[in-house]
């Protein structure tokens, strides 16, 4: 019987290892897979490579990450905002390498990925230092670069409900680079408020399909406040 329900975040982040790509989604305060990320830093693996659209807010989540010394590098397309001072101080001192990636180029690199795309041609950054020493051609009179996928040892995602067989649907903007971290990684491991029963979710609303999904979590709903300030619901 196929049933992917974690006991707990801790056993579901148990296989974690030193060195590895982890992919987390969220976009601003929506969809962070916060206790993944808090389960994390208790897990132990050092000498990340994160994959995220910022480098943490305030002390918490993914700037609590950093703050434990468990990041090597992060690969991101804001990494600095009012209240990113984790990031700005470890960078500053050397003790963390960034990969400023433009956030569609982000998104389609992950997204490659997924599919299979072994690399591809962009027009963003061109010119650039952003663009690197990295191949540059004119197609049809314009400059493009070449970017390559990211590939994840690990995805940590938010999702809204799933079932035992990894099949989850999303709620709005708390979807962003879910999906695509999903298929890009090779382990899954999504959070979810609600377990249904298998049959129940409408099949045209599972955007990730549960063959991309290793495990999941149930957590309880709490609400999110802007400015990533969190209390109970």
């Amino acid at each position: 019987m196929i049933n992917k329900i974690a006991r707990s975040v801790a056993d579901a982040l148990a296989g974690i290892q030193d060195g590895a790509t982890v992919l987390i989604g969220g976009f601003g305060t929506a969809g962070i897979p916060g206790e993944l990320i808090d389960g994390l830093v208790e897990q132990g693996a050092k000498d990340l490579i994160v994959v995220n659209n910022n480098a943490g807010n305030g002390e918490t989540g993914l700037a609590a990450l950093l703050k434990a010394g468990r990041v090597r590098k992060i690969i991101c397309s804001f990494p600095r905002q009012a209240d990113s001072q984790v990031f700005d101080g470890l960078y500053r001192s050397g003790k963390l390498e960034l990969e400023l990636v433009p956030q569609g180029n982000l998104a389609e690199r992950i997204r490659a990925a997924g599919a299979g795309i072994g690399a591809f041609f962009c027009p963003t950054g061109y010119g650039t230092q952003l663009a690197g020493n990295r191949e540059t051609r004119e197609i049809d009179g314009k400059q493009y670069v070449l970017e390559y996928p990211i590939h994840g040892d690990v995805a940590l995602i938010k999702a809204e409900r799933g079932d035992r067989w990894g099949n989850l649907v999303y709620r709005k903007a708390a979807r962003n680079f879910g999906p695509v971290m999903a298929m890009a990684s090779k382990k899954t491991i999504a959070t979810v408020h609600d377990i249904a029963e298998l049959g129940t979710l409408d099949p045209e609303s599972i955007v990730t399909p549960g063959i991309f999904v290793h495990q999941v979590v149930r957590i309880e709903r709490v609400a999110t406040q802007a400015g990533g300030f969190k209390k109970a619901a």
